[in-house]
């Protein structure tokens, strides 16, 4: 992954990207599989204890695509997380329209997604996680390079669901004490 991202192309992707809502409501007709996620999807209470606590602000930005199967299964989880805190502001762009930022992601050689660009509060880059968990991966690969594989289609396991979340609010968590801990950013807070 390049990590090369100019802040300037950061902030004005994020300004111009869309909140979840809007997001998928781009596609109409892929829109009920991630409301369907979404609906399934619920924090522990821990979890969102552990969100709410959150001090800095989080400026968060997902290159997905409304076709992609692995966005479908996981942007709702990031939803629900962004959802507990009004410190994370969670952002959504389409990795087509935005061939400049995409490229500067390819994960493997290639435009994967979704993939998930944490900022801080003056748009620089702090953590890209993409394109897959390690809970979706363990999952996928005991489909695939078992005995037998699933149907196109088969239901999400709830157990791959909460782990997936977890993996993903591993990452918000791991940013937010990598913010809270930043020196500069201490200073420029005052705490």
């Amino acid at each position: 992954m390049t990590h090369d991202l100019p802040t300037e192309l950061l902030a004005t992707t994020h300004v111009a990207a869309l909140d979840f809502e809007a997001y998928v409501a781009t596609d109409p007709t892929r829109a009920p599989d991630w409301l369907a996620i979404h609906d399934r999807t619920r924090l522990t209470p821990d979890q969102r204890t552990l969100i709410e606590g959150f001090v800095r602000r989080l400026n968060v930005v997902v290159v997905s695509g409304t076709w992609c199967g692995d966005c479908v299964q996981q942007g709702p989880l990031l939803a629900r997380i962004a959802e507990a805190s009004d410190r994370i502001d969670l952002r959504w762009v389409d990795r087509d329209e935005h061939p400049a930022l995409a490229s500067s992601l390819r994960i493997n050689g290639g435009d994967r997604v979704p993939v998930a660009v944490f900022m801080n509060e003056f748009f620089e880059p702090v953590s890209i996680l993409g394109d897959r968990t390690l809970t979706r991966y363990r999952a996928i690969a005991a489909r695939n390079l078992g005995p037998s594989c699933p149907l196109p289609g088969a239901p999400l396991p709830a157990e791959e669901l909460a782990g997936t979340l977890q993996d993903w609010l591993d990452e918000f968590e791991r940013v937010q004490l990598l913010l809270r801990l930043s020196p500069r950013l201490r200073a420029h807070h005052g705490d």
